[in-house]
């Protein structure tokens, strides 16, 4: 397929994150009233927000915004959820309403929350957090023919990266990534797979917490997802296998890329999405941070793959952007690190 214009100019913006800025933190680092080497990881982080801003010090990180994409799913039919499509909708009412997990934490680090409606398949009531843009009610069964066209799996991506766009525009300076669909782990374990070259019976993980007989049947689901639908071209992959969310989800990581504003990512979901955007654009790579490491086992085969060392493990495996949301106050002290702290220099007032 030939790339309609927008998505190529999305794609053609992302350029690799300053290199030389990540070095100029390296050495304020070294400079600092610190032990060298005494904040750890977080002196690579430093360095990392820095190549993402252009600039060291980084900008503080005061205005983060949490997108949480939704869609359901056809491989829904292969029996590999226990919960219904409905508890989709149910959900994105939860999160519309301030009462779910997300929006606590949310609430907690200061994240502004936006719920995108990519593809779910019971009718929602407006509200002002929800972005409407459902391309369908959500995709067909990936096992037995693609889950997406071309056109959709477009439009999806563009509906991510325009949320992100105006949340960006009105001063957000970190996304975070959410999401929530019934049975979209299955979809990202098949694009772990597809992109990872893992085996589907190593990326494959319990979900909601399903029962082994439901596992082989996720597992099957997965593996001829693979086999019909993966192969060199990254966006036919997307297509073929993913869900409207992972492909939104692409779009923010994307536009994140675009506007140099790091990308905090999620569990399992928002690492098969940032897979494909990765696939896609190369340079995106650079604008990632990996605040969490899930449970799911697709989780740590992403984060792998993508060489990206998650901030947080606290073996949570709920999705909708929690365990990224509990990384932010980790990305404000790296930045404040940088900004804020004295060097030896100021203490001896040379």
């Amino acid at each position: 397929m030939t790339l309609p214009q927008p998505l190529i100019d999305l794609l053609e913006g992302i350029v690799p994150a300053d290199a030389a800025a990540a070095d100029a933190a390296r050495q304020r680092h070294a400079a600092l009233a610190t032990p060298p080497g005494a904040l750890g990881r977080l002196e690579d982080l430093g360095a990392q927000l820095a190549a993402i801003a252009g600039r060291c010090p980084p900008p503080a990180v005061s205005d983060p915004g949490l997108v949480i994409a939704a869609g359901d799913h056809g491989v829904h039919a292969q029996d590999v959820s226990p919960w219904p499509q409905t508890v989709t909708a149910m959900m994105v009412q939860t999160f519309c309403g301030g009462r779910a997990t997300a929006n606590a934490f949310a609430a907690a680090v200061g994240a502004r929350v936006s719920v995108l409606d990519v593809g779910v398949a019971t009718r929602l009531e407006d509200h002002p957090r929800l972005r409407r843009s459902n391309v369908r009610a959500g995709t067909r069964d990936l096992s037995v023919e693609p889950a997406m066209t071309a056109d959709e799996c477009v439009t999806a991506i563009l509906a991510g990266s325009g949320v992100a766009e105006e949340l960006i525009s009105t001063g957000v300076d970190v996304l975070v990534t959410g999401d929530m669909g019934i049975a979209n782990t299955t979809a990202a374990a098949a694009l772990i797979a597809a992109f990872t070259g893992r085996s589907p019976i190593e990326v494959t993980g319990r979900g909601t917490g399903i029962d082994d007989l439901m596992l082989a049947r996720k597992i099957e689901a997965v593996a001829a997802g693979v086999a019909r639908h993966a192969g060199d071209d990254p966006f036919a992959t997307l297509a073929g296998l993913g869900g409207l969310e992972h492909a939104a989800l692409v779009g923010v990581i994307l536009a994140g890329g675009a506007a140099r504003v790091p990308v905090l990512l999620d569990g399992v979901n928002a690492g098969a999405a940032a897979l494909a955007a990765v696939a896609l654009a190369p340079a995106s790579r650079g604008y990632l941070v990996a605040g969490h490491r899930s449970t799911e086992p697709g989780a740590t085969a992403a984060l792998d793959h993508l060489g990206l060392s998650p901030l947080l493990d606290l073996a949570l495996r709920l999705g909708e952007g929690t365990g990224a949301l509990l990384a932010v106050p980790t990305i404000r002290a790296a930045a404040a690190a940088l900004r804020d702290v004295a060097t030896l220099d100021d203490v001896l007032g040379a």
